[in-house]
């Protein structure tokens, strides 16, 4: 059985062992076939492969090559700016260095011709130098020759020049004695005529006399010594610190305010009415009392610029303006009051403008601001006209109204009817009978170009023209000034006066020197 069993066993590995030899030799043979297959497919993809491969070497081949051509058109054509810049370039420096050339040879030739008028300097100078000895020798020589034909020496001669100036001195004092001579037959002339003109005084109209002096009345003729002072410096306190004239005569009761300026006059008038009521009257109670009138009096001038606009019915008039206009009070023009010739000119413009269907409101500030600039044109340079102008457009008026205000004279064309309305109205107002007078205009500049002159000298701090004029005090600084440089001030002074001004008669020049020490007992 076992037998068996073996021979079974060994037939099965043989019919295995064919079977497998069968299937090993038939995929041997599949595989040989499918190598073959692969072999040729992968001939024929190389193949393709290779054509492919070719054929875009070629076109890259000639990409490049036009790749190559377009980059050397592009260098030759930069090269070829490049070239014209370069050549550019070249023409510039050469022409740069002709000018230089050019200029290192006028450079040069200057040089030269400096060096030559150099040379000519030199010798110019020694010439003179040799000029100036040989003058010198001269003049000694002619000196020594004067004095031995004259049979004087230097010192001789100047004796002589000196007793030569003493006699011209001694001509001016006696001419000077002959004016003073003079000065007081004027003096008498003008006391008679003084007389008369207070004859003619009593007809002429109220305006004129307002506006050169007012009167203070008296309790008593006895205020008057105390008035004047001892050996009369109260008064001269008082006219010094307010710059106004006061005439003490015959008069019974009374005391004269003579000043051209109405602020000035004021300022004395209520000063010595204060000082009559107070009975103190010395010189630093005068100054006290000055100084304390002159800040009542702008309040006052406040409260008088208030009432107009008030009066008017302006609530937004600027308080600057206010002042200015208060201030019209005390100045007056051709003899005629300004801020009453404003209202008047106001009320006639705002008039005419309701009839005509304008701008009521522009009318009445233009009329009533048209002479604003009068408030200050004695003060600052300029014509009233040109200030006012700049104060109200300072204080924010409106165009119009400055407008209005500015053709009051015909200085500029109108474009409104309202500048049309105030110009009238301004001529309406100036035209009535007894309004103006151009003589006392004329007067008042005359005073105030007296006093102009005296304060453009060094050391001057305050002048005053008073005695209508025929007399200009002028008080300077003690410690700028002393008492021969105050001589001489008044003798300049006279003579600019001479030179700048035409006047009847002749003005009295006085410079007045002090000098104070304060102490204070504690």
């Amino acid at each position: 059985m076992e037998s068996t069993y073996a021979i079974a066993i060994a037939i099965g590995l043989a019919l295995a062992g064919a079977i497998g030899g069968v299937a090993y030799v038939t995929l041997r043979k599949k595989f040989a076939v499918s190598q073959a297959a692969a072999k040729l497919e992968a001939e024929r993809v190389l193949a393709e492969a290779s054509k492919t491969a070719e054929g875009r070497l070629r076109e890259a081949s000639i990409e490049a090559k036009e790749n190559v051509l377009a980059a050397r058109a592009e260098f030759e054509k930069t090269v070829a700016v490049r070239r014209a810049e370069i050549q550019a370039l070249e023409k510039r420096v050469l022409q740069k260095e002709e000018n230089l050339d050019r200029k290192l040879a006028a450079q040069e030739r200057r040089e030269e011709e400096y060096n030559r008028k150099e040379r000519a300097v030199v010798d110019s100078q020694r010439k003179v130098d040799d000029a100036k000895v040989e003058a010198d020798r001269l003049v000694d020589e002619q000196k020594k020759r004067l004095e031995q034909i004259s049979g004087l020496t230097a010192v001789d001669a100047r004796n002589q020049l000196v007793r030569s100036i003493e006699n011209e001195a001694r001509v001016e004092a006696s001419g000077l004695m002959r004016r003073i001579e003079e000065e007081a037959i004027e003096q008498s002339t003008q006391k008679a005529r003084h007389i008369i003109g207070m004859a003619i005084q009593r007809l002429a109209s109220d305006t004129v006399v307002e506006a050169t002096v007012s009167v203070v009345e008296l309790p008593s003729d006895d205020l008057k010594g105390r008035i004047i002072g001892r050996e009369g410096r109260n008064i001269r306190a008082l006219e010094a610190a307010t710059g106004v004239d006061l005439i003490i005569d015959d008069t019974p009761e009374a005391i004269v305010i003579s000043a051209f300026e109405p602020l000035r006059r004021e300022v004395a008038r209520l000063a010595l009415e204060k000082l009559i009521v107070d009975g103190r009257i010395h010189p630093a109670r005068i100054e006290e009392i000055v100084e304390k009138v002159r800040s009542e009096l702008w309040e006052k001038i406040r409260q008088e610029g208030e009432a107009t606009a008030l009066e008017f019915g302006i609530p937004d008039l600027h308080p600057e303006l206010i002042k200015l206009l208060g201030r019209l009070k005390y100045r007056t023009s051709y003899g005629q009051n300004v801020l009453q010739h404003s209202k008047e000119v106001a009320w006639l413009a705002t008039n005419m403008t309701a009839e005509l269907g304008g701008n009521v409101e522009v009318a009445k500030r233009a009329g009533l601001l048209h002479d604003i600039g009068k408030a200050i044109d004695r003060e600052m340079d300029g014509t009233h006209l040109e200030l006012g102008r700049e104060v109200l457009k300072k204080f924010g008026e409106s165009n119009a109204v400055i407008h209005g205000m500015e053709c009051h004279h015909g200085d500029y064309e109108p474009r409104s009817l309202e500048a049309v309305l105030v110009n009238g109205a301004d001529a309406l107002s100036a035209a009535r009978p007894g309004a103006r007078r151009e003589i006392l205009e004329t007067y008042v500049k005359r005073l105030e170009k007296l006093e102009h002159i005296a304060d453009g000298f060094k050391g001057v701090q305050k002048a005053f023209a008073v005695q209508a004029g025929r007399e200009l005090r002028i008080i300077v600084e003690a410690t700028r000034v002393t008492d021969d440089e105050a001589l001489w001030l008044s003798r300049d002074v006279a003579k600019k006066i001479e030179a700048e001004l035409q006047y009847p008669g002749q003005i009295k020049v006085t410079v007045i020197r002090e000098t104070r020490s304060v102490e204070y007992a504690r």
